[in-house]
């Protein structure tokens, strides 16, 4: 089996847009941004034959508003001290935040041609001495939000206007350690913590729901401590609005519920579990690819499952 190979990585890079664009344009760019990253992530979890799909499209609109038009970091301030930070605690699906990356200039887009071979530094999980932009090391689930708070309470203590970002997963938050961790983001007052949840309403095999439900969710975060925020999850007005304005209440961190559906926008992908964990097929991959506008895919991989 082969992995992705150089002639299937065919994204453009895209710039931030001037400050003082228009929101229509800055929509625009964000849209056509998630487009393409969603079609670069189809190639890769199918070369790579291995891959988190469903989960990594359901995130997709969310990470590309944040990094095309939300988080004060570029490739060249990933270390700037004042930069913005943002985790991905749900690092199973870090095939889109690579494409991400790739497409904000963070890593050469040639490298996702390396996804999960060996010795590889685009692993399953990101690693943050690996990656330029990756924060910290993820995958366990339930880490990602507390390593957050941690970073938020280090910026509030330097005085620092830098805002902290961590996506979660909706089922991730049947882990105690994120409630414990929301606690604390409560007790310090870390209104620069941002917390968005994935909220696709499925995990690995089943809903949330039949697993261990979550609902109220809204009531839950509040009784936290936080500002909470529903939005349309693929809605890239929505998020830019909702992203670009926290902290909503001061002395509050923000708790943002983001309405999604696992595998969107693909039609047979969409709100289905089997795509947890699943790899498209050529046939898959192609109408995918159709549904997304990307045209004809290359057949050079070797068997396809």
């Amino acid at each position: 089996m082969s992995a992705l190979a150089t002639e299937h990585v065919t994204m453009p890079v895209f710039g931030r847009l001037d400050p003082h664009a228009g929101r229509a344009d800055q929509v625009a760019h964000i849209a056509e941004a998630a487009r393409q990253i969603r079609i670069q992530d189809l190639k890769l979890v199918h070369y790579a034959n291995a891959g988190h799909i469903g989960g990594d499209l359901s995130a997709a609109d969310i990470l590309a508003t944040l990094y095309g038009a939300v988080l004060n970091v570029t490739p060249s301030t990933v270390d700037d001290p004042d930069r913005d930070r943002f985790f991905l605690s749900k690092g199973h699906v870090a095939g889109i935040l690579y494409t991400t990356l790739a497409a904000f200039g963070f890593l050469p887009v040639e490298d996702l041609a390396t996804f999960l071979k060996p010795l590889s530094a685009l692993n399953g999980h990101p690693n943050r001495r690996k990656v330029p932009g990756v924060e910290a090391n993820t995958g366990p689930l339930g880490h990602g939000l507390p390593i957050a708070v941690g970073h938020a309470l280090s910026a509030k203590l330097d005085v620092s206007r830098r805002r902290t970002y961590v996506l979660v997963g909706d089922g991730e938050l049947q882990e105690g350690s994120n409630w414990e961790a929301m606690m604390a983001a409560s007790h310090h007052e870390l209104d620069r913590l941002t917390v968005i949840v994935d909220r696709n309403r499925l995990q690995q095999g089943a809903t949330v729901r039949e697993t261990n439900d979550l609902d109220p969710l809204d009531a839950k975060a509040a009784a936290f401590g936080f500002a909470v925020v529903e939005v349309n999850g693929h809605d890239h007005g929505e998020l830019l609005d909702v992203l670009s304005s926290v902290p909503f209440r001061p002395g509050k961190p923000t708790f943002v519920i983001a309405h999604t559906h696992k595998g969107h926008p693909i039609s047979y992908m969409s709100n289905n579990a089997a795509w947890h964990h699943r790899v498209p097929t050529l046939e898959d991959l192609r109408q995918a690819l159709d549904e997304l506008g990307a045209g004809t895919v290359a057949t050079n991989r070797g068997s396809t499952s």
